[in-house]
Formats: C-alpha cells, sequence, structure tokens
C-alpha cells in the first residue's frame, strides 16, 4: 500500500534514500551537510525499503560466489527489493582494527559481484561494515568503550583507514553504512563527524549509521547523515499473552505503536527518515519480549516467530517516517542459519504474502 507523506525535505532524503540518487553534499567547517538532491531515478515500488540481509558463515567471501547470484534471484522473486551485505574487520583489545585490505581502483569479488549482481536485478544494495569482536574483551559491539585516549586514537585512525577504503570501493552501491552498533563509543563526536566527512569525500550515495535500538536517541551526527539507521529488537510484547504465552495482534501492534511514537517523533525533530537497518525475530517463544536473544523454541515458537514478522511489517505500513527494513537474516545457497534464518519455509511465506504482491 502506497504511503502519503509530507512534502517536506524528509521527501527528498526518503527519495534519495530508496532509489539509490546520489546529492552534492558540501560541509561547513563545523561539518554540517549542505545537500542539494538531484534526482535521476525513479522510486523503486511504492516507495518502501523491501530489503534483506544477506550474512555468510565465514568472513564474506561467499558474497562473491555463484551461490550469491542464485540467492538473489530468490530473493527478488519474492519481493525483496534491497539487499545488505555486512563486510568484516576484526578489534584487538588494544583498541586496533585488523581487516583485510580493499583496494579501491580493484575492489574484491566478495564486494564487487553483489553489487553488480544485484543491480542486473533491479535490486538495490547497502553495504553495511561490522566489528567483529568475537575473541576481544567485549561482549558485543554496543559494549565496546574507548575510555583510553591512545586506545581511542588507534581504533579511530584503524576504522576510518578501512571504512575510507570501503567507501570508496563500493561506488557503485546505493547506499552505505558509516557504522555499526558502536554506540559505546558515540559519545566522541568529533571523530565520528570526521569519520562521515572521510566517507562522503569518496562515496556520493546516501549514508546512515546503524544504531542499536536502545541508543538511537542519543546518537548526536543524524543531522550528518541521511537516514536514522535503526537495529530493531524492539521488545513489543509486554505480558504474558494468551494461555501459552503466545502475543496477540493487538497486543504486538499495541508494543509497535509505542515505538514508532518515539521513532516518529525523533524523525521530525532531525527532519530525517528512519529505516530498520535490521529487523529480525529467532524461532522462540520469546521472540515478542527478548527479540535480540539466540536463544530458540519453546511453546509455539514458530507461531510467535510469525506473528512478531508479521506484526512489524504492519507496524512500518502504518507509519510514514518509517521507510522500511533490511530483515535479518539469509544465508547465500542452500545454508540456512542457525538462528534468525528468513529462509525457512514459514518465514519465506509471510515475506513473500506481505512484499511480493508489491
Amino acid at each position: 500500500m502506497a504511503r502519503a507523506i509530507r512534502p517536506t525535505r524528509s521527501l527528498a532524503v526518503i527519495l534519495l534514500l530508496v532509489a539509490g540518487i546520489a546529492g552534492a553534499h558540501l560541509y561547513s567547517s563545523q561539518g554540517a551537510v549542505e545537500a542539494s538532491v538531484r534526482p535521476t531515478a525513479p522510486v523503486q515500488q511504492d516507495g518502501a525499503v523491501l530489503g534483506m540481509t544477506v550474512s555468510c558463515p565465514t568472513w564474506g567471501w561467499e558474497w562473491g560466489s555463484d551461490a550469491m547470484v542464485d540467492t538473489l534471484a530468490v530473493l527478488a522473486d519474492m519481493g525483496v527489493n534491497w539487499v545488505a551485505i555486512h563486510p568484516y574487520a576484526g578489534i584487538k583489545n588494544d583498541g586496533s582494527i585488523d581487516a583485510r585490505p580493499v583496494d579501491p581502483a580493484n575492489p574484491p569479488a566478495w564486494l564487487a559481484r553483489p553489487i553488480a549482481e544485484a543491480h542486473a536485478l533491479g535490486m538495490k544494495i547497502l553495504i553495511k561494515p561490522h566489528i567483529a569482536y568475537w575473541g576481544s574483551q567485549w561482549s558485543w559491539r554496543g559494549a565496546i568503550e574507548l575510555p583510553d585516549p591512545a586506545q581511542r586514537a588507534r581504533f579511530f585512525a584503524d576504522y576510518e583507514r578501512w571504512v575510507g577504503q570501503l567507501a570508496a570501493a563500493s561506488t557503485g552501491a546505493d547506499a552505505f553504512a558509516v557504522g555499526t552498533e558502536l554506540d559505546g563509543t558515540i559519545a566522541h563526536e568529533a571523530e565520528w563527524r570526521r569519520v562521515i566527512g572521510l566517507v562522503r569525500s569518496s562515496y556520493a550515495g546516501p549514508l546512515t549509521y546503524a544504531s542499536n535500538w536502545t541508543d538511537y536517541q542519543r546518537v548526536p551526527f543524524w543531522d550528518v547523515l541521511d537516514a536514522i539507521g535503526v537495529q530493531a529488537y524492539f521488545p513489543v510484547q509486554h505480558g504474558r499473552g494468551d494461555d501459552d504465552g503466545v502475543p496477540s495482534a493487538a497486543q504486538l501492534d499495541a508494543g509497535w505503536s509505542a515505538v514508532m511514537k518515539d521513532l516518529s517523533a525523533l524523525s521530525r525533530k532531525v527532519d530525517r527518515p528512519v529505516v530498520f537497518t535490521e529487523l529480525g525475530y529467532n524461532r522462540s517463544a520469546k521472540a515478542g519480549s527478548e527479540p535480540w536473544k539466540y536463544e530458540t523454541g519453546g511453546e509455539r515458537a514458530m507461531e510467535v516467530q510469525t506473528r512478531c514478522l508479521e506484526a512489524a511489517i504492519r507496524a512500518m505500513d502504518a507509519e510514514p517516517t518509517v521507510v522500511g527494513a533490511f530483515l535479518w537474516k539469509w544465508f547465500p545457497g542452500d545454508a540456512e542459519p542457525r538462528d534468525f534464518a528468513k529462509s525457512a519455509p514459514h518465514m519465506r511465506s509471510v515475506i513473500r504474502s506481505h512484499w511480493g504482491a508489491r
């Protein structure tokens, strides 16, 4: 269903994000953006981001494989019009970043091929860098904090180098995320504005930052990005549910209504649309109350998972400031992720029923 959106500057930014349109970006000495949007392509379908994150069981070579091409075709047939991939770099305890070098003049197949193959199918693609924290002192990306000045300087120097290489090598991509879930570092605003400025210098497409659902209101640099990115693992089931603990549609809708109220308020405040850079549910009886958990199983887990995804799609359809989502997740080829799999038959059915008809 087409959504009515107020004809303000936010509409231009939504067109920028959804159509992958490049704007001309000029920076003042404080790093503020002055953008003139020059549309060069129509908005896809009804203007929604109907996205899927294609993840991988290794470091990412699969994105350049024939299996990835087959997967893109399957997703396009289901109604998916955007895909996201997430190149990895590791972090060490001293704050340094360890990443495979990327030559912008000769991008590796795992980066260049999915961009080309997505475009060949009429799809758009988001490049969304991830820090792999495994083996470090931090329990997850959001826990990475850099109180020591030397550690912080090392991290941002390495991070700028890595993300700058990726951005320069991703010039054909339709959107780029400058970071993912690094909310423990966002208080270092000057450093992040420098990162964004560096990316802008070599990448002309729309930019976002993928903030965790707990922290998106604390991000101080939405003004120099084109969209508010949110890892949307919001707990929307409040209370037990029915006799078996299964949340009703009304219960989930009420939970999403409160979430959307806050998202809409921020969107209007900073004059930027919202995109869910991740949205997913495990096959778990706790999917509605603790959607971020890797735990699976429980009474009527498949039904809970299905109801949660359907409620999230309904909520996005009803809220014009949220332009869409990248579902988490899918693997290339026949491999099915152990958790959050959207390639399971009942998840495919939900996606196709809501997005395929568009």
